[in-house]
């Protein structure tokens, strides 16, 4: 049996390590790591897994050399390495050996992940992880790793705001890191339904069940929009069943637990509960922090502490909000020259404080305030038009129920014209840039955010 390290300085060790990071970031990334003596000077620190060994050594590895210095002496060398041993832990009784997926064998464009639009700015080295969805992204983490051999689907719950989205594109990206060859399809429910009808209307469906079922990992956004569609239903059913007897991996978000998804049939139900069922609840204050203090590195301004802890103190259920609140006290301070201060961001922010009979927005009422500050008609929002001032009008309304609303970007569309959700994000990117170059627009969806939030 090989030494260990003296219990003392092994405590020492973990000791120095959790003082020097963030709890989110000990409770993630260092706390699992294990230490092991060679017998020769140097001490091996082990990942649990491969994944969690890269980000270690890129992220945190002069943190662990220190610490290690520090408790075992100056002279101690540390090698890092994953470990090579069926992990068990909180998830299930046994994990399998690590196994590169069987794949499709596909070439060209879908092998290369040119037809799945994978957003590049959602990774799990961005994910900020704390109590409220630990679990959910480890399961995600797991899947990414082994596609198909682990839980089968995973199915992630949550309202909307909480990083479903986010989670279901870092599988895709961490999958395809690992496995150059997985084809890899990210889909929104919205997305997965027209495919379908146009494949009825084209006399094409051949073509969509190969789109669908010749894939290693299926990521499908927001199911709860196929609630009351028969015919997409029972698509969907074989499509599922097809995957999972293939041993092909899914990740399928919704914003409530299946069995709140009432107007799916039980068998579909059913098959959602074989693999992992986790949810993503409404981050703690230390959570929202950490989101903020990410977000805020990349703000083309210092953002003081006291002014992210007063922002976490008020945006409690959504991280959007959070982040459209940060880009509110950086747009302004960008605009005016001003510093950021407490009393600036108390002042831009005054609207953030709940009104005693507050009650949730509805797309409608967006639409009616968008429509008189820009004084176009409210039908027009909606509409196909493209001109201006119609489409900033529009633009400026899809952002605001982004950030006022619990809507996902597939219902925002659905609301204006039944327009694609990447029309959605387009509209809300713009509208963020804006804010930050053009003080009469930063003013009018200011003043809109406030009047709405008192309505």
């Amino acid at each position: 049996m090989e030494p260990q390290p003296a219990p003392g300085r092994q405590d020492s060790f973990r000791e120095v390590l959790k003082e020097a990071v963030t709890p989110v970031t000990w409770q993630t990334w260092l706390e699992p790591l294990r230490v092991e003596n060679d017998g020769n000077g140097s001490i091996r620190v082990v990942a649990p897994s491969e994944f969690h060994l890269r980000w270690v050594e890129d992220k945190h590895f002069d943190t662990v050399r220190d610490a290690a210095h520090r408790a075992f002496g100056t002279h101690t060398d540390v090698i890092l390495e994953a470990s090579h041993e069926p992990v068990l832990d909180e998830f299930e009784d046994e994990t399998p050996e690590p196994q590169p997926p069987e794949t499709t064998g596909h070439s060209g464009p879908a092998a290369d992940g040119d037809d799945s639009p994978l957003l590049a700015k959602y990774q799990f080295n961005n994910f900020v992880v704390g109590p409220s969805n630990r679990f959910a992204n480890a399961a995600a983490m797991a899947v990414s790793e082994q596609p198909g051999t682990r839980y089968n689907p995973l199915f992630i719950y949550g309202k909307a705001g909480l990083g479903k989205t986010h989670l279901l594109h870092s599988v895709g990206h961490n999958g395809r890191y690992l496995y150059p060859r997985l084809v890899v399809q990210y889909v929104t429910s919205e997305a997965f339904f027209n495919d379908f009808i146009d494949g009825i209307r084209r006399k094409r469906m051949d073509e969509f069940k190969a789109r669908y079922r010749n894939i290693d990992i299926l990521l499908l956004d927001d199911v709860q929009f196929f609630e009351g569609k028969e015919q997409i239903l029972e698509e969907f059913f074989h499509t599922f069943n097809s995957l999972h007897e293939a041993g092909k991996q899914m990740v399928i978000s919704s914003d409530r637990h299946p069995k709140h998804l009432s107007t799916l049939e039980d068998r579909l139900r059913s098959r959602f509960e074989w693999g992992l069922l986790t949810d993503i609840q409404p981050p703690d204050v230390e959570t929202r922090l950490a989101i903020l203090r990410r977000n805020a590195e990349l703000a083309p301004l210092q953002v003081p502490q006291t002014v992210l802890e007063f922002i976490a103190s008020h945006v409690l259920d959504n991280i959007r909000e959070l982040e459209g609140a940060l880009t509110r006290v950086t747009a302004y301070a960008a605009l005016t020259g001003q510093e950021i201060d407490l009393d600036m961001a108390s002042d831009v922010l005054q609207d953030l404080v709940p009104q005693k009979d507050s009650r949730p927005l509805t797309v409608e009422e967006i639409i009616h305030a968008a429509s008189s500050s820009f004084s176009v008609p409210a039908d027009d929002l909606v509409g196909p038009s493209r001109k201006q001032p119609l489409a900033l009008a529009r633009q400026v309304a899809m952002y605001l129920c982004r950030e006022l609303t619990d809507l996902s970007l597939p219902r925002i569309g659905q609301n204006f014209g039944n327009r694609d959700h990447t029309t959605v994000m387009h509209a809300v990117d713009r509208v963020k840039k804006l804010m930050q170059s053009d003080q009469r627009i930063f003013d009018q969806v200011t003043a809109l955010s406030q009047s709405l939030r008192r309505t």
